[in-house]
């Protein structure tokens, strides 16, 4: 065989492993991002129990507690790598309660601490039986 065509046959094979490599890199951000929401949730209801007893620990408050910018890359990434809705469910709990914190933060809700903290939890149950519906649904959807 010619060195050229000794070349071109390498120089296929390297395009096809690089593009495995960068295949197999996107499909780790994709694993990654689909349970990256649900890990956030389960620290943030976890902050806002810890913090209920006074138990503040900053690394829970740094780990979980996520800006507006983080949120939306994780919403439109949902999108790109089309999750199923109940990913996304996640990400609008922690919208929620990101939205209650500000007003209690801004106004002060007159409400006890006890109250308080039902309030998230109601807010965790609501959100936790949407979640579980659309988890059936997506589930059914992928039988078919």
């Amino acid at each position: 065989m010619p060195k050229q065509e000794l070349l071109e046959i390498e120089t296929e094979g390297m395009v096809v492993e690089e593009s495995s490599r960068s295949a197999s890199r996107i499909l780790k951000v994709k694993k990654v991002l689909r349970y990256l929401p649900m890990i956030m949730a389960g620290l943030y209801l976890l902050n806002t129990v810890l913090s209920y007893f006074y138990l503040e620990y900053a690394i829970i408050s740094y780990t979980a507690g996520v800006g507006l910018i983080p949120w939306l890359f994780i919403l439109l990434s949902s999108y790109a790598f089309q999750f199923c809705n109940y990913h996304r469910m996640f990400l609008w709990y922690i919208l929620v309660n990101n939205i209650v914190c500000a007003i209690d933060t801004h106004f002060q809700l007159p409400v006890s601490n006890w109250d308080y903290l039902v309030l998230h939890f109601i807010i965790a149950g609501v959100f936790l039986f949407i979640i579980l519906r659309l988890r059936l649904k997506c589930k059914a959807g992928q039988l078919k």
